[in-house]
């Protein structure tokens, strides 16, 4: 199957790529369920945090099955395919690759050999050793390479997949091989009989528990236990790992926890109808839109966001400065993913295949266009020149999130460091570059204020540069980040 635009819900250029979604993860045991059903609409929920593949896997507690195939996963999974993965273990994955190619080889779940069985292994997140993890591989298994990697799947996931071919259960396994693993991480997991969780011991993805009438879920989110009738017990804690089975549910903390979650998550990753550590994402996203209007005033006449993505930000917006809140650009909400490319006369129209101006409602008028981020700036230069041609008078430019300047090595796949507008550029710059009025970033520290979480507790490197996991030197060096000591690389925390 063809390779779409690979993100739902960030309004781009035909071609262009932005800040793509990590992976999404979800995992239930449920005697009595139909966990295959609960898993697909899991996904569902889930579907913003990667669409070139899905996959299922479920266990009836003899055999594992796993269905996975390129697409969406309305595309992937019909009624046939559902009603093969019988059982009550399922782990399902929806993915945006940040390592290995957009190819169905590297689709997960992964699917591996044990002494005892098989494992299914789905992963949300980004490892930075993975190289260090295939040496470890070959030393013990030697060549030629055995499952996943043997059919040519490439990624850190396979990788770890193939670590946990050793004798002993496999939650020794895992204790042995979770505090090997350098990045973020997220995994739900299983063998035949039971399903295993586990975090990063700095939480840089989310991952939560959830309780059935009969059983447990695991998710990225909890939008995603919402849609499937499970509710909210906790987040999987940093360094956590749960097991659940016929007996029950238990948890270890196989190591400290240094959290540091990941803060693009409330500016745009996770569904504004989620929670993060007990604060909602919508009211985080709003409340960055008030802290903006505070720092970056402007006598104007309406708000607008980009939609989706800038929504509730500009509605903060339109609440903290009292200037009135109006739909100024329709969505068309069937573009994220199409299998047929534009002509070269549609191309050539770039952003309107996505959005479309409402020329009674901006023209004459001076306008404050609220977004999430801006990344290459192709497609806010697009939405400006729009904007511009369809009567507006002014267009003011404000970002709910700051600068982006240093890439990301935990799970989302901004552009390279080179390609990122506001590394090269001053603020005035950009918004010469972007054909806007002003431009205004929110500060790093209101962005964090409106999280409701201390500075420390959260990983804000695509920002800063400042990265909680170190990072190897041909890793950083091949970012562009290590030039002539311009940036320390060390890792922050108790062991930097």
């Amino acid at each position: 199957m063809a390779r779409g635009d690979g993100n739902l819900s960030h309004d781009l250029l035909p071609g262009e790529k932005g800040p793509q979604d990590a992976c999404g993860v979800f995992g239930v045991f449920a005697p009595g369920e139909d966990v295959s059903k609960l898993t697909y609409y899991g996904l569902y929920a889930l579907q913003h945090r990667g669409q070139e593949s899905a996959g299922i896997a479920a266990s009836d507690g003899s055999q594992i099955l796993v269905y996975k195939d390129m697409g969406l996963v309305s595309q992937v999974f019909d009624e046939a395919s559902l009603e093969a993965l019988q059982g009550h273990i399922a782990i399902g994955h929806t993915r945006y690759s940040t390592t290995g190619g957009s190819i169905w080889s590297n689709a997960q779940p992964t699917l591996g050999p044990r002494p005892d069985g098989t494992v299914a292994l789905a992963h949300n997140g980004n490892l930075v050793n993975t190289e260090e993890l295939l040496e470890l591989v070959e030393e013990r298994q030697g060549k030629p390479r055995t499952g996943e990697l043997a059919r040519g799947n490439t990624t850190d996931t396979a990788v770890v997949t193939a670590l946990l071919d050793t004798e002993g259960s496999l939650e020794d396994a895992l204790r042995e091989i979770l505090p090997r693993l350098v990045g973020a991480y997220c995994f739900t997991l299983m063998n035949e009989g039971t399903l295993y969780a586990a975090r990063d011991p700095q939480g840089i993805r989310p991952l939560v528990l959830g309780r059935l009438e009969r059983g447990w879920v695991v998710a990225s989110e909890t939008a995603a236990l919402d849609i499937c009738g499970a509710s909210f017990v906790r987040e999987v804690a940093p360094g956590e790992m749960i097991v659940i089975d016929e007996q029950g549910l238990r948890s270890e903390q196989v190591m400290d926890p240094e959290p540091k979650g990941c803060v693009f998550e409330y500016v745009y990753l996770a569904r504004p109808d989620t929670r993060i550590a007990g604060k909602s994402v919508n009211e985080a996203r709003a409340e960055m839109g008030r802290q903006l209007a505070r720092e970056y005033p402007v006598d104007a006449d309406l708000v607008i966001p980009t939609p989706e993505s800038g929504t509730p930000a500009a509605i903060g917006y339109a609440q903290e400065s009292g200037i009135p809140y109006g739909q100024g650009m329709v969505k068309n909400a069937y573009v994220g993913r199409t299998f047929i490319q534009p002509s070269q006369t549609i191309r050539q129209l770039g952003i309107r295949l996505k959005l479309n101006p409402l020329r009674e409602v901006i023209a004459g008028k001076r306008l404050v266009v609220v977004d999430d981020s801006v990344v290459r700036g192709n497609t806010q230069r697009a939405v400006v020149r729009m904007l511009r041609e369809a009567g507006a008078a002014e267009v003011h430019v404000r970002i709910s999130s700051p600068p982006v300047r240093w890439p990301c090595f935990y799970g989302i796949d901004f552009a390279s460091r080179a390609e990122l507008i506001a590394n090269g550029l001053g603020i005035a710059e950009i918004a010469r570059s972007l054909g806007a009025d002003s431009l205004g970033y929110i500060s790093e520290e209101g962005m964090i204020a409106a999280t409701d979480q201390p500075a420390e507790a959260l990983c804000t490197a695509c920002f800063s540069g400042t990265y909680p996991v170190a990072l190897p030197e041909p890793v950083a060096r091949a970012q562009g980040i290590l030039t002539s000591g311009e940036h320390d690389i060390t890792a922050v925390g108790k062991d930097a």
